[in-house]
């Protein structure tokens, strides 16, 4: 029996990053024998087992064979005689096909470290056609790796092209592009995972509403980048660049679908964008099975971001609503994570980018001076029933009108 470190340990080390999981392959060895030896079988679909000691994963080396369409239809082989090369030329990408032995002897039969010396990311063979979740993962390693220059070699893209023409991204379950998206969206430039897939056509088979935000004109006084889909994916590099959590980032990438609804003899302007846009994030999370806490975030920010870059102009009982609406008298982050979904659409435009954003504090302002008005003040003046609530908006529509005269007096 031979054992090999492999995949994503051998490329973060020769990357300098952090090492994260190990992962090894084992070859000239039968189940039975690892069974005998005392490694733990977990494999479900291939042999796979957990060392009995370090608890690591070892994979039997192994070969696949195409038997269906979609990235379930694989058989596989695994015996002593399968190789280590055998092994690594069904990997994706060649910087992911890169082993070393115990010895510490680097195997690198096709080409990983030079791809890894020139920043490249390439298929290893004609078997990366056969998966179309290669698609998402290599977009996902694009913007992984944007800070260190990576690209995709032209003929990978052209072979990605052609895997959407030949219908293989239609045979991805929504589960597996939610995980993919997932991660891209958690890394320092997930615009690149999405313009990565619009670049090879997966994006409009997908995520057609977002896809569908290329080329469509904003005004370029408010927009200097023009281009819907490039606002879009500068607002969510922006959310990566101040380290918003995932539910944010989701927010902030689907915040402007309306403008792909928008009749073209509306164009540049987009009235209604916001409300155009409701029913499509609706349809977008539900398809892709995005988590509720995602989801209903970014309903609030994609239904109420137009009001919110209005804040400084709205009367007292319109400011109250809109605070009570993004969440400013309930519990929870909500209030905060729509003030920052929408910090990242003001900035997400070119020239903008480290712009100030004065609406965020005047709506944090104004939901302390609502919220000095409580319900048990209400009360203590005999007031009860239904008609707590209504004195309790008066209220606090009149504090409101107090603190922005106030505000007007001092600046």
């Amino acid at each position: 029996m031979k054992r090999y470190l492999v995949g994503g340990a051998i490329r973060d080390e020769l990357l300098g990053l952090p090492v994260r999981e190990r992962d090894w392959v084992l070859t000239g060895v039968t189940p039975e024998q690892l069974d005998a030896a005392g490694y733990l079988p977990v494999g479900k679909d291939f042999p796979v087992f957990l060392h009995p000691q370090t608890k690591e994963e070892h994979a039997l080396a192994r070969t696949e064979r195409k038997t269906a369409p979609g990235y379930k239809g694989f058989s596989f082989h695994t015996g002593p005689e399968v190789t280590l090369e055998d092994d690594l030329v069904r990997r994706d990408l060649t910087i992911n096909a890169i082993a070393r032995g115990d010895d510490g002897v680097l195997v690198d039969p096709y080409g990983g470290q030079r791809d890894l010396d020139a920043r490249v990311l390439r298929h290893v063979s004609e078997a990366f056609c056969e998966d179309p979740v290669r698609i998402l993962r290599l977009a996902r390693f694009h913007a992984r790796f944007a800070s260190l220059g990576f690209s995709v070699a032209d003929e990978t893209l052209a072979l990605m092209r052609k895997m959407v023409a030949d219908g293989e991204v239609d045979h991805l379950v929504p589960e597996r592009v939610w995980q993919e998206t997932k991660k891209a969206l958690m890394t320092d430039a997930p615009g690149r995972y999405f313009r990565t897939l619009q670049d090879c056509g997966a994006l409009a088979r997908i995520m057609p509403e977002l896809s569908a935000l290329e080329g469509v004109p904003q005004r370029a006084d408010y927009h200097p980048e023009v281009d819907t889909l490039v606002h879009v994916l500068m607002c969510v590099d922006t959310s990566a660049a101040l380290q918003l959590p995932l539910e944010t980032r989701y927010a902030v990438l689907v915040h402007d679908l309306g403008k792909g609804a928008t009749p073209q003899e509306e164009w540049p302007s987009h009235r209604m964008h916001d409300m155009r846009g409701v029913p499509l994030v609706e349809k977008f999370s539900e398809r892709l099975r995005v988590p509720a806490a995602c989801r209903d975030l970014a309903l609030v920010h994609t239904k109420e971001h137009l009001i919110i870059h209005q804040a400084l102009e709205l009367r007292p009982s319109t400011l109250l609503g809109l605070v009570e609406r993004i969440g400013g008298f309930a519990k929870g982050e909500r209030f905060e994570q729509v003030l920052q979904a929408s910090i990242c659409d003001a900035r997400g435009r070119l020239g903008f980018e480290d712009s100030a954003y004065e609406q965020a504090d005047y709506l944090r302002a104004a939901r302390v001076a609502a919220n000095e008005i409580q319900a048990a003040q209400v009360m203590a003046d005999g007031i009860s029933g239904a008609a707590i609530g209504e004195a309790l908006k008066e209220r606090r529509t009149r504090r409101l009108k107090e603190w922005k005269e106030q505000r007007k007096a001092q600046s």
